[in-house]
């Protein structure tokens, strides 16, 4: 399961990132490749503000995303459109799985450890790079809709995936 970052992990986190970007260029992409984003600023102030997340893998730190909710405003400018027009939803940015755990659906699990952890929410939204084709695999599987493109460090393509919750009502 997910866990809130802490100042401790900061270097897990940035060699977790600094991992993916080398895979993200090994792969001929550009994304993450032309600033120093996702910086150790960036991740330290995801969680200064308690949106940083990790994914440890046998008491090993795997992965890291930044877990928002609410209204993101670069989602506000979609080419496209949203499934919904709802404006309270979580968005996952900044989402890094180290190349140490490349293959074994670390990714996947993120993903749904978020869903599990942000179980109040039924709107999930995230972008990613237009040649980004593991990532869009990996949305589509878990049933992410693209919904069009916004600029977010760069045109990207917008997903979201909607969860309808069952009542019970026994």
């Amino acid at each position: 399961m997910i866990e809130k970052a802490k100042q401790a992990d900061l270097l897990a986190i940035i060699e977790v990132i600094e991992s993916a970007r080398a895979f993200l260029k090994a792969q001929g992409l550009d994304q993450w490749q032309t600033s120093a984003y996702p910086s150790s600023s960036d991740v330290l102030s995801d969680i200064e503000k308690g949106v940083g997340y990790v994914l440890k893998n046998d008491g090993i730190l795997v992965g890291y995303a930044a877990v928002i909710t609410g209204f993101e405003p670069a989602y506000d400018q979609l080419k496209g459109a949203w499934l919904t027009h709802n404006r309270d939803y979580v968005t996952v940015h900044r989402l890094a799985i180290s190349s140490q755990v490349r293959g074994q659906s670390l990714g996947q699990k993120l993903f749904t450890d978020v869903f599990e952890t942000f179980d109040a929410y039924t709107d999930f939204r995230v972008d990613t790079h237009p040649d980004n084709q593991i990532m869009q695999h990996i949305l589509t599987k878990l049933g992410f809709e693209a919904c069009g493109i916004v600029m977010y460090e760069g045109e990207r393509v917008a997903y979201q995936k909607l969860i309808t919750k069952v009542s019970d009502n026994r």
